[in-house]
């Protein structure tokens, strides 16, 4: 994985590669979003599994990589997570957010998640699982990445883009498709978002996995800025239409607003 916006042949010479390798294992892990077998990271990088599992052994002894003892596979820490939390926001948005999840679990009893936009991608940076006796696990853990084109996070953030922002977002993305429903085309897209940005929250309906739903609503900060998403996910089984529209989405609508009004916002600036 080469550097955006680095001169690889000015940099080689400044290149530490134990450096370089370990930081390719942890982004190989964030891209996966699940935990992997050391076999699987090796064939990523294409070296020796001696290698890698001493790369692994730094990792996991800085506390930046978890080793599951049930499956032995890896995956990444929530230290890592606090790190890149700081990078992208200063405000401790994560903690300040986890009563707000913690009260979405209550009022559903399905997954609440927090998740912030990074380009065209959206990342889930904290996470509370529904308590429901049918549990469904969840593919978007944290520290997992998910195009912003099919979940309801990421339109949500997406239609609260500075227009020219959007567009250059726009024009980097891959619309891949996962699902039937699953939009494909940028003119549809740009038409979802204006409907996304007028009545407040998106939806997900099966666009990224078949027979997940997904209701979501935009974070706000003091000058209405947007900078976050809260959603909550469950199979269509249990989020069905009706209890959307009769129900989900004014929970998840008022328990953003709140949490936004947490952060100082005023509930009017936009």
């Amino acid at each position: 994985m080469e550097q955006v916006g680095v001169d690889k042949s000015q940099a080689d010479g400044n290149i530490v590669q134990s450096v370089e390798r370990a930081l390719t294992l942890l982004e190989i892990l964030a891209d996966e979003g699940a935990p992997m077998a050391i076999t699987d990271i090796a064939e990523k990088v294409n070296l020796k599994i001696s290698t890698v599992h001493r790369l692994l052994g730094t990792l996991i002894y800085k506390g930046y990589v978890e080793k599951e003892p049930e499956t032995a596979k890896y995956k990444l820490s929530l230290k890592l997570m606090s790190i890149g939390q700081s990078s992208v926001y200063p405000l401790d948005l994560r903690s300040k957010a986890r009563p707000y999840l913690e009260e979405l679990v209550k009022r559903c009893n399905e997954t609440a998640n927090l998740s912030i936009l990074d380009g065209g991608e959206v990342v889930y940076i904290d996470q509370v699982e529904s308590t429901n006796i049918v549990i469904v696990k969840m593919f978007s853990t944290i520290g997992s990445r998910r195009q912003a084109h099919c979940t309801g996070s990421g339109k949500v953030m997406l239609a609260h883009l500075p227009a020219n922002e959007l567009e250059k977002t726009l024009a980097t993305m891959e619309l891949k498709r996962y699902t039937n429903e699953t939009i494909t085309d940028v003119e549809i897209l740009r038409k979802e978002l204006e409907r996304v940005r007028k009545q407040g929250y998106a939806l997900d309906m099966g666009e990224r996995e078949r027979e997940m739903r997904c209701v979501a609503a935009p974070v706000r900060k003091h000058d209405g800025e947007v900078i976050a998403a809260i959603s909550v996910s469950g199979p269509s089984s249990r989020i069905t239409s009706y209890y959307l529209n009769n129900e989900l989405i004014e929970i998840v609508q008022d328990v953003a607003e709140k949490l936004s009004m947490s952060l100082s916002w005023d509930g009017k600036t936009l």
